[in-house]
């Protein structure tokens, strides 16, 4: 995934930006970086690797070093950004945040329209940054240029641009997919991927951009340049999994969210009968945490948290780069609460079941500290397709999401037709579906929030959303 941050002020704002940025660090984990504009200095730009070292660490040093009365910012989970751009349309930073699944074709089509050449990395690959800055240089204006690039890039892409006057350029995606969101001050505004950054910068709620709108931000005030489209479709995953708690989409807030989405899944079970003689209801922290709020409360089960995740020196147990020592992190970062598994039926709450790999050993780590039975529910639907508008997760193909293995294992190709059948727990092959992933996982029992259940909890209209992952309708 990926998200930025930017301010442009008529005071330095280099501090403020460094934090806004690293507000944003829940969002990636490979590179950060920094852009400022000085009005005698230029623009200047900084990138570090994150992958070992906590942004705000790698990055204290621009605190000295850098300044300006504007500046961007990003976390990347993809190429490193910014990127400093000198073309026809002026010297500029530019950050994107989302995916370019053609970007061979037009890197093609960039090099025969007279783009001299990119800057390669290993592999032949080309900075998404470059190559999106490329396609805006083929118009003859930014707005010209970003609404092209909106039109021919197959994936997503929402940007920021640092100008060489001190104005920021914020587009959303064309879908909307992902969030923009403009605060304001008495000394200029401020423009971000999380809405709770500014805030806590004391700058207050002015705007959340539209599906394909574009801004231009000055000190002074904020221009609309393109209004925008009516089609969104917002990444539903945002609410269930990798927006911060304190964040607010579309008038909807995280927390809040899960609180709900929690409560409904506890209404769901009671219905069916499935909510059996449970000890503790539990979150698989972090994300899984309010969501198990949400069931507890509505259920009147005790919620408790059995292990607790030491995170103080491994904040992130994707860090380091060897499989191996990311799945010893893990395991290390789980601390056992022994009087409250062992003898235990527990109940957990995640915030999806993506591979499986890493809740089968949360579930062996349960069990080997004395659990009686290990329940798990999710708090999304079975997730059947790899997301291809987004780059936030780690599965690269359909086969690796166990939802499709399992279906896969039990009728090969054949499989595919009723995967929408495989995701309701009410058919035959829904059961199906839930079984042998509990034999696989070793749990007592399994469930997972309906497509309906999840859309009600968000509380946007269903034509709103993107559902993909689980319903493979765009």
């Amino acid at each position: 995934m990926g998200g930025f941050f930017g301010i442009t002020s008529k005071n330095n704002c280099v501090a403020e930006v460094f934090f806004g940025v690293d507000y944003h660090s829940h969002l990636g984990t490979k590179r950060g970086g920094m852009a400022a504009f000085d009005k005698d200095i230029g623009l200047q730009r900084v990138i570090h690797n994150i992958e070992n070292t906590p942004f705000r660490a790698k990055f204290e040093h621009v605190l000295d070093d850098m300044h300006g009365t504007a500046a961007i910012g990003c976390i990347s989970n993809s190429t490193p950004q910014p990127m400093l751009i000198r073309s026809k349309l002026g010297v500029y930073a530019i950050c994107m945040v989302g995916i370019i699944n053609n970007s061979d074709e037009l890197i093609d089509l960039c090099i025969n329209s007279g783009c001299a050449h990119f800057d390669a990395m290993t592999g032949g690959a080309v900075n998404w940054a470059e190559l999106l800055a490329a396609i805006i240089n083929l118009k003859d204006s930014f707005v010209e240029g970003i609404k092209y690039a909106h039109e021919i890039i197959d994936g997503t892409a929402s940007i920021i641009i640092l100008k060489d006057d001190g104005n920021i350029i914020a587009a959303r995606d064309k879908m909307g997919r992902l969030p923009i969101l403009v605060g304001k001050n008495d000394d200029g505004y401020s423009v971000s991927f999380e809405s709770f950054a500014y805030q806590k910068l004391g700058y207050v709620d002015e705007k959340e951009l539209g599906p394909g709108e574009i801004v231009e931000l000055s000190p002074d005030k904020m221009e609309i340049l393109s209004p925008a489209r009516e089609k969104m479709r917002i990444c539903s995953f945002l609410w269930s999994y990798y927006g911060y708690p304190n964040s607010t989409y579309e008038g909807v807030n995280v927390e809040v969210m899960r609180y709900i989405n929690g409560r409904i899944m506890a209404q769901n079970d009671k219905k069916s009968g499935k909510l059996t003689d449970i000890d503790y209801i539990c979150g698989v922290p972090d994300s899984g945490t309010p969501h198990a709020i949400g069931y507890s409360t509505e259920c009147g089960l005790p919620f408790a948290r059995p292990f607790i995740k030491y995170t103080p020196t491994w904040a992130r147990s994707f860090m380091p780069a060897n499989q191996s020592i990311r799945n010893m992190v893990a395991k290390m970062k789980q601390i056992p609460v022994p009087d409250l598994i062992s003898y235990k039926k527990l109940l957990f709450v995640d915030d999806s079941i993506v591979r499986g790999t890493q809740l089968k050993g949360t579930v062996e780590f349960l069990y080997e500290n004395g659990a009686k039975e290990v329940h798990m529910r999710s708090a999304c639907p079975p997730i059947m397709y790899t997301c291809k508008f987004l780059n936030f997760s780690r599965a690269n193909n359909n086969m690796d999401l166990i939802a499709r293995r399992v279906i896969n294992d039990l009728e090969g190709e054949e499989g595919e037709k009723y995967i929408e059948e495989y995701a309701d727990a009410n058919t035959e092959r829904g059961k199906k579906l839930r079984e042998v992933i509990c034999e696989q996982l070793n749990l007592a029992s399994l469930e997972f929030q309906s497509l309906e259940g999840i859309i009600q909890a968000i509380g946007l209209p269903e034509d709103c959303l993107c559902t993909y992952c689980w319903s493979g309708k765009e």
